[in-house]
Order: C-alpha cells, then structure tokens, then sequence
C-alpha cells in the first residue's frame, strides 16, 4: 500500500524549484551568450550581434581591456597579450564580421558601423568604457569611438594602428591611376559584359594582398575604410594613450605614428626597432614590458 511521505514530497519540489529558477536565471544571462569550449582559463563564446553570429574571446577578472584586431586578422593575434595579462584584467577579444570564426556582414561597412558594432557588442556583455587596445583596423575603431565621445576609456593603446590617409608615393599614384584607367576601358557599355574576366585579372595584379583576399562585400568596405582620415578627431581624445609601433611598419608608416602622437593631447609613442607591422608579435617581451609599466 503506498504511504505518502511529505518530508520527501517536499525534498522533491524543492529540487524541482531550485532546477526551474537555475534554468530561467542561466537562459536570461545566456540568452545571447554562448561558451563553445574553455581551455587555459579562455573562453571560446558566442553572441549574436545585430544578426550576425559573433566569436570572441574572454579570460581572467579586474578591469576590462577590450582588444580589437586589425583587417583579416583575428583574435588569434592577441594569444599572447592574453597569457601575459589575464591573471589582473578582464580580457576580451572579438573577430570582426568577416574575419576569424565571426559570420560576415551582408553589406559593406564603414568606420562608423565597426564603431557601432563595438558598441553594441558591449551592451550585449554588460561592459561599460573599457580601455581600448587596438592593432592597425583595430586601432583605427578605436580612434573614431574615442574621438567622437562614443566611449570613455581612461587609457588606450595603440599597436601599429590605422587610421590616417597616408601621403602616397608616386609609384603608387601610378598603380592607382593604371588601374582605374583600365578599369574604365572594361566597364564601358558594349564592353561590360564581355570583360569581366580581364577586370579580374587587374584588380588581382594591381589590388594589395588584403584586397584580393576579401570577399566582394570586405573589399567594398575595405575601399570606405582606407579613404577615411580620422586625424580631426584626435585632438578630441581625452584618454591617455600608448602608442607601440614597428620601426620598419610598412602597412602603417611610422610617420602616421609620430603625427597621431602629437595630435592626441596625452600620447606616448614607443618604437620597437627592427619590428614590422605586428610589432607586438613580433618583439612579444618588450612589447609586453611597455603595455605593463602603461597599464599599472
């Protein structure tokens, strides 16, 4: 015959209340948020971020440094900045649209709608001005969200960082000029449709590495990216800023280095002789000691 056991009974709905409060407390904190895997204290997440399936990286605790990479990178350049600082900051390092294990944007971009982005990544993980660490396209974020007041981070840094329009060189010039020169020839009408093969073949030839390597959507966004100087705005950057750059940076001259020094009221530029474009990764310990000293 059964017998009711009410201490029993009400071990049970205990349990199953606690299970029902844990599952609707994870899924609202999760809703967005997903941990793919976890190894060496670094998170592998997820979030979903205006439509598009965003990867990003996070580890460690204290003040959030929030790191952006540059163009078709990926937060795999920052492994070692995450080794080297994640036992005294909250790291966190997404892949832009496009770029590492993100999902790409539909439509070309500009500066603006990185910024806008970045933004509202941070929303989504309840992060508020963090300091900012940025490599080349990272850096040129960055600048547009610290020199338009979109954020407020007490100090900045910048490895090698994009964002000015360089004075180019004649040989340049005629590169630039060949190549929009023929393509005029191909695209007239009559023409257009018969071309497209040769039109391809010169973009390939006269086209950077980064650009022949993107997707049709990065390429148009590269093109906005590239023709957009934000030296106007840096005098209007309140953060302290650091500025690491290579000696021999060919991507990011280090004469863009020294203008954007003395154009940020409080900047500091540190050289890293010999060191190209990934100055960072390339001279890891003493890019490490100087992001340190800046940090502490």
């Amino acid at each position: 015959m059964f017998k009711f056991n009410f201490a029993s009974f009400c071990k049970f709905m205990l349990l199953f209340f606690i299970e029902i409060w844990y599952n609707i407390i994870y899924n609202v904190r999760n809703k967005n948020n997903i941990i793919i895997h976890s190894r060496g204290g670094i998170e592998a997440m997820q979030v979903t971020i205006d439509g598009l399936n965003i990867f990003y990286r996070e580890a460690g605790a204290g003040a959030p440094i929030l790191l952006l990479h540059g163009w078709g990178s990926s937060t795999d350049a920052y492994a070692g900045i995450f080794y080297a600082f994640q036992n005294r900051y909250r790291l966190i390092a997404l892949d832009f649209p496009g770029c590492g294990k993100s999902e790409c944007m539909k439509e070309p971009w500009t500066v603006a709608d990185y910024a806008n982005f970045v933004l509202h990544f941070l929303e989504a993980i309840d992060v508020k001005d963090p300091i900012l660490i940025g490599h080349s396209h990272g850096g040129r974020v960055a600048l547009y969200l610290t020199g338009n007041g979109l954020l407020h981070p007490k100090k900045m840094v910048l490895l090698d960082a994009a964002g000015l329009i360089p004075k180019k060189t004649f040989r340049q010039k005629l590169r630039q000029y060949s190549f929009k020169s023929i393509k005029w020839i191909l695209t007239r009408p009559g023409l257009k449709s018969h071309t497209a093969g040769l039109l391809a073949k010169a973009r390939a030839h006269f086209g950077s590495a980064d650009y022949n390597a993107a997707p049709e959507v990065l390429r148009k966004t590269l093109v906005n990216l590239v023709n957009t100087d934000l030296r106007a705005l840096l005098p209007k950057i309140e953060a302290s800023t650091l500025l690491i750059w290579g000696e021999n940076d060919t991507a990011t001259p280090l004469a863009d280095a020294k203008r954007i020094e003395q154009l940020i009221p409080d900047a500091g530029l540190c050289v890293l002789k010999g060191a190209g474009h990934f100055s960072f990764v390339e001279r890891p310990a003493e890019a490490y000691a100087i992001l340190n000293s800046f940090l502490s």
